[in-house]
């Protein structure tokens, strides 16, 4: 079955618990958030936001998506997500990636912008062990240390780690070191070259992928019609990342009425997606309404498959 997900937007928080909420009550199998230490926009830290979502919701998953491991010391990263785990009853997926878009926010934390995806590679395997040992001991190129133990230990023992990026080694990470895989601005013909590549590095480092999860970062924007949702979907796009979305929008975007735009995510599916995670793109306040006639007249269409 297709799993769906929602990432949301900003609002002040008794507007984004409500949300939460009702993202919960109208059947998406998670909701997410995005990761910075700095940003073109203003953005809570994950795990913190993530945690306040686990007292008033009881069966939707958490993930963030994704998260920058090499920007924190892997020992802390490891500590709070699984008390996240422990405090949501084992519903966290937590989503890793290199970023470096932002390099200001390397500097921020006192990062080599160049260390980042050994940092990475690195601390994977630091906060696995720190989950599953009692004692962990690890010594690597950035961390070091021996016979230490966090706990409580995560309540899925190993919550997934799903790796996020499109670049070449981001999909050797994620064949080599993931439970899963999220892209994002793709388009499907490169989705399926993609997980071959995962398939291929797995392949590689002897894993079976039998239980991987194939995911998708869809900017997605309904409207009465292809146009209005463009013009919509380019805005805001253009505003979040600083950069001009108008070129990407037809190579990029899920965008338009319900139906083209499932026809949109159905090339992913055969190309081998089996999880979308929807961000609405458009104005905050129709938000809500945007991600209900997601859950309404679009998600029906692959549940019933």
């Amino acid at each position: 079955m297709i799993g769906f997900g929602a990432q949301l937007s900003l609002h002040p928080p008794a507007e984004q618990f409500e949300l939460v909420q009702r993202v919960e009550a109208v059947g998406y199998d998670s909701v997410w958030t995005g990761d910075h230490m700095s940003f073109h926009n203003p953005i809570h830290e994950s795990i913190t936001l993530l945690a306040s979502y686990a007292p008033i919701t009881r069966r939707i998953k958490l993930g963030v998506g994704v998260y920058l491991l090499a920007l924190r010391a892997p020992a802390v990263a490891a500590k709070q997500t699984a008390t996240l785990d422990v405090l949501s009853d084992g519903r966290l997926i937590f989503g890793v990636g290199v970023g470096g878009e932002n390099p200001k926010e390397f500097e921020l934390c006192g990062v080599p912008h160049k260390e980042r995806g050994a940092r990475v590679n690195e601390g994977i395997d630091v906060v696995r062990t720190l989950w599953r040992d009692t004692p962990a001991s690890v010594h690597g190129r950035f961390t070091r240390f021996d016979s230490v133990s966090i706990d409580p230990k995560p309540v899925q023992q190993l919550p997934p780690i799903w790796i996020g990026g499109r670049s070449d080694a981001a999909l050797a990470r994620a064949g080599r070191q993931g439970d899963g895989w999220m892209s994002y601005v793709v388009q499907a013909d490169r989705y399926a070259q993609s997980l071959d590549k995962i398939r291929a590095a797995a392949a590689k480092a002897g894993r079976s992928l039998d239980t991987f999860t194939a995911a998708h970062l869809v900017f997605i924007t309904i409207g009465r019609d292809f146009e209005a949702a463009k013009r919509a979907w380019v805005s805001v796009l253009s505003r979040r990342y600083a950069q001009d979305f108008e070129p990407l929008a037809k190579r990029y975007g899920i965008i338009g009425t319900p139906e083209q735009c499932a026809e949109q995510l159905e090339r992913f599916r055969a190309a081998g997606c089996t999880y979308f995670v929807m961000s609405a793109i458009g104005d905050p306040r129709d938000e809500r309404a945007q991600l209900e006639t997601i859950a309404a007249e679009i998600i029906p269409r692959f549940r019933s498959r």
